[in-house]
């Protein structure tokens, strides 16, 4: 095992590995920008080192320092979290051509991965199952409009090198191919540098699940508990839970096996996630492979008792799989969610600044919070405005939807916007409670989803008052008991003024503004 470990990255990730790291004896390094100096991850860290600039090309980024910092420091490994360097391929080549264990994929894997439609062909010859559609290398108009018209509508087209939603297009008919074409390739260029495209039948109705896998240097590959990711905004999850609901034994099988199947085909080691689309059919198609620790692996760990930042670093440093695939044990149910700062009313505007207050639920066993983030912290606008991942865990998928109710209903966040309440509404929808949903989930109830900024304003004012009414009521008792004269008015706390109102100032500092608002309470 090693004995010195860099993490290549910053926050909730940065904390988690560490976490694991020291409970294992290993000293852990973190890396820090101008935004991160005093951040949680670096104080959690047996030493850190400073990389540049906030904006990460100037930081997080930066391959080769980040090599050079861990040769310097005396690190055997690199942990690249998720995001930022964790599927760069060159990076995990340079951690290769320097004698540095990259705690992940090799360079080949990350390769074979970072390109949709060539994964797909790898895919096709491992006889992974495939949407219908085409990947090939012409991409001339004519060549992806013929294509287009064979493979049939509803149709989506997307970057062949893309992520996030970003150089999608869904085509209806065949008068919408040449103008989604055009559009998907701009938006490809502008966002990932590369133009190509795929184009695959779409799926009106499917449910996102997927599969985690594991693989050693030994030739072990297994799979772990699946995922259901489908509650969606904009192709970024926004729930996670495990198992996905719903899934007999024998199509949890046929997609573990057809998973491990994936990463064989491309020789994987480490922790990987295979992503498919489900449709109403049970029918299920490769969508692409995660070659890094997903931002979920919590809920996954919490059903298998299982740590995989812990198999991580196993893998990395030449061990064999801690269990084998008839060892995998799958017990209750857990949901994550994502605590963001972001504004639900404004079309989910990132929101930055401050955290003047913060309120965690109490974490049990049930009860697991994942962050990065400290009460007076500031939520940089350089980096993914996440404050926290909230998971929880019981015996059963109700109860475990219980557990997340409340525990979303005990998070106390104020200073800047945040998607709590969004996340409630999901969480309390009938249809989520049933398991009737699919990855338009949220475009199809959005209104119910999303609260009504100027009521929450109003509730909180009343609030506020009624705390003050109640408040003063409670000392005012109190005095009446201690006091030698309970009638005297000098000895009054209710507001009493000789010939005046009775006015109090509240000092309400709501999620809405930073700033404190002061109002005055006639009493």
């Amino acid at each position: 095992m090693f004995t010195k470990l860099l993490i290549a990255n910053r926050g909730e990730i940065a904390c988690r590995i560490i976490k694991t790291a020291q409970t294992m004896g290993v000293r852990t390094i973190a890396l820090y920008s101008d935004a991160d100096k005093d951040a949680r991850h670096v104080a959690m860290a047996d030493e850190s080192f400073y990389l540049g600039g906030s904006a990460p090309a100037d930081s997080y980024l930066k391959a080769d320092l980040i090599i050079d910092i861990a040769k310097k420091s005396g690190a055997e490994a690199i942990h690249p979290g998720y995001g930022f360097l964790s599927e760069n391929a060159e990076f995990a080549r340079k951690c290769e051509q320097n004698g540095i264990a990259f705690v992940g994929p090799g360079s080949d894997a990350i390769d074979a991965m970072g390109s949709k439609s060539a994964a797909k062909d790898i895919m096709s010859k491992a006889n992974v199952p495939l949407v219908p559609g085409y990947h090939g290398d012409d991409q001339t108009d004519a060549t992806l409009i013929a294509e287009a018209k064979a493979v049939g509508f509803p149709l989506l087209i997307k970057a062949a090198y893309g992520g996030g939603g970003k150089g999608m297009r869904i085509v209806e008919n065949d008068g919408e191919i040449l103008e989604a074409i055009k559009s998907a390739r701009r938006e490809a260029s502008s966002s990932f540098g590369n133009d190509k495209l795929l184009m695959e039948r779409y799926l009106r109705q499917p449910r996102h699940v997927e599969v985690q896998v594991f693989a050693d240097t030994q030739g072990n590959a297994i799979y772990l508990s699946d995922r259901d990711c489908s509650i969606q905004r904009r192709h970024q999850k926004v729930v996670e839970e495990a198992p996905a609901p719903g899934l007999s034994d024998e199509l949890r099988a046929q997609m573990g096996n057809a998973a491990v199947a994936a990463a064989k085909a491309i020789d994987y080691v480490g922790a990987g996630t295979v992503e498919f689309l489900l449709d109403t059919d049970n029918s299920f198609y490769f969508m692409e492979m995660n070659t890094r620790l997903q931002v979920e692996h919590p809920v996954t760990e919490m059903v298998t008792g299982q740590d995989l930042v812990k198999w991580q670093l196993v893998v990395a440093s030449g061990g064999e799989l801690p269990l084998r695939q008839d060892e995998v044990r799958i017990h209750g149910h857990s949901f994550e969610v994502r605590i963001y700062a972001e504004d639900p009313q404004n079309e989910f505007l990132p929101a930055s600044g401050k955290l003047n207050f913060l309120r965690e639920p109490e974490q049990n066993r049930h009860v697991r919070i994942d962050s990065g983030i400290r009460e007076n912290d500031v939520i940089s606008n350089f980096y993914d405005p996440m404050i926290a991942k909230l998971i929880v865990w019981d015996e059963s998928r109700p109860r475990a939807l219980q557990r997340l109710v409340h525990a979303l209903e005990s998070y106390q966040i104020s200073g800047l916007k945040h998607n709590i309440e969004f996340l409630a509404n999901i969480a309390e929808h009938p249809a989520f409670a049933a398991a009737d949903f699919c990855t338009d989930f949220i475009e199809r109830y959005g209104d119910t989803l999303i609260g009504d900024a100027a009521i929450e304003a109003d509730t909180a004012l009343a609030l506020a008052g009624l705390f003050q009414v109640l408040s003063r009521k409670q000392a005012a008792k109190a005095l009446a008991i201690n006091s030698a004269d309970p009638y005297s008015p000098w000895g009054l706390v209710s507001g009493f003024r000789l010939n005046s109102s009775s006015v109090h100032r509240v000092s309400l500092l709501t999620d809405a503004s930073a700033e404190v608002q002061q109002h005055d309470l006639l009493l």
